[in-house]
């Protein structure tokens, strides 16, 4: 059975144990032993710094939202352990070691899942407490693995808006005063920035999570419709599709959604339209030169290394295209649709089509 506890790394020496008086506003809910099957479902009976993050709009943007939320809560899975998660979880203590050893910051082993002592569905399982004075923990620390591609988010003391909301989160259920977010960025940059405790934005985060919490979870309702990429991503493999069979929807419900539909299309291709007048505008501006300056400084670009033109280069360059051609493997989805049908339409997406005819 899988528990949670560090593998890859030590710890480092001076990180102590937690105490029960380390969260002023907490109480030790699990271990951080715990097995996996317990610890998740502990987890589906409240709300914890992820789940926040992704009510707000802010899960790491294209991977969770709100719906993710409502499925995991009531027992349906939308995440499956990957590559990247076990290596974020791996490097963990790795981080903390590091944030410690750089900022003199000690720090304390992670107290297990921890609940609020009013409010039994608020949860959080920090990383590590913080101790920077005698007693009970001062704060917490959450750890983060980063992508190069993501380094800027974490330049001149910022912190991207989920990271921190997870860490306002923890400061709500235990009570702390500040935390801290380390980041390993690229494999090889450490960064980390202090947030103090927000009272105001605590505030707010209680009272939107306990509200949904109580309608989505508690009551059951399912959240309604949102425009998050996440979701749409969910929606298209959530359900056993039933082969042509029929849902039955309410006429004017119908007519409404495709009336919208189609306003938000129009709307869509005529900011597009201008968008691009704006931009040829900025090119025209711009000549055969590379960069725009105004007012001493640079305005915009416009820099030859946009895609390759693949066609026109074949068209032009045909003994050359060819000498740079090669074969590469590739999936031969039409043979696995004809002799794996079942499996073929396992890994399909759904795809929303409205016809242009009048209902």
């Amino acid at each position: 059975m899988t528990v949670f506890a560090p593998t890859l790394f030590d710890l480092p020496a001076e990180v102590q144990s937690p105490t029960l008086r380390d969260a002023p506003t907490a109480r030790l809910l699990l271990p951080p032993n715990t097995p996996r099957d317990v610890w998740a479902d502990a987890r589906r009976q409240g709300i914890g710094g992820a789940d926040v993050a992704a009510l707000l709009g802010l899960g790491e943007g294209k991977y969770t939202s709100p719906r993710h939320v409502y499925e995991e809560k009531h027992g349906r899975p939308t995440f499956k352990d990957n590559e990247s998660a076990e290596i974020g979880r791996e490097i963990e203590p790795f981080i903390g070691r590091m944030f410690s050893k750089r900022s003199r910051v000690k720090i304390a082993g992670t107290p297990g899942t921890l609940v609020h002592v009013d409010r039994p569905w608020m949860r959080v399982n920090v990383d590590f407490l913080t101790r920077e004075r005698p007693g009970p923990a001062s704060g917490l620390l959450e750890c983060k693995s980063r992508s190069e591609y993501q380094a800027d988010q974490w330049e001149r003391g910022a912190v991207p808006d989920a990271p921190a909301i997870q860490c306002h989160w923890g400061m709500a259920v235990g009570g702390w005063d500040h935390g801290y977010v380390a980041a390993l960025v690229g494999g090889n940059k450490l960064r980390w920035v202090r947030l103090e405790r927000d009272e105001e934005m605590i505030e707010q985060l209680v009272d939107h999570c306990g509200t949904w919490f109580e309608k989505h979870v508690v009551e059951g309702a399912p959240p309604p419709a949102d425009g998050y990429e996440a979701t749409t991503k969910l929606l298209a493999k959530l359900w056993s599709v039933k082969p042509a069979d029929v849902v039955q929807v309410d006429l004017p419900k119908a007519k409404e959604l495709r009336a919208r539909r189609a306003d938000i299309k129009e709307r869509k291709k005529a900011l597009e339209h201008e968008l691009r007048a704006v931009e040829n505008e900025m090119r025209l501006l711009t000549g055969a030169s590379e960069i725009a300056m105004a007012g001493g400084k640079q305005a915009w670009t416009n820099k030859q290394n946009g895609n390759f033109c693949d066609d026109e280069f074949a068209e032009a360059e045909p003994e050359m295209a060819a000498e740079y051609t090669h074969l590469v493997p590739a999936r031969d989805l039409e043979r696995l649709k004809t002799e794996q049908p079942a499996i073929y339409a396992k890994y399909r997406g759904r795809r929303l089509v409205v016809s242009s005819k009048e209902i």
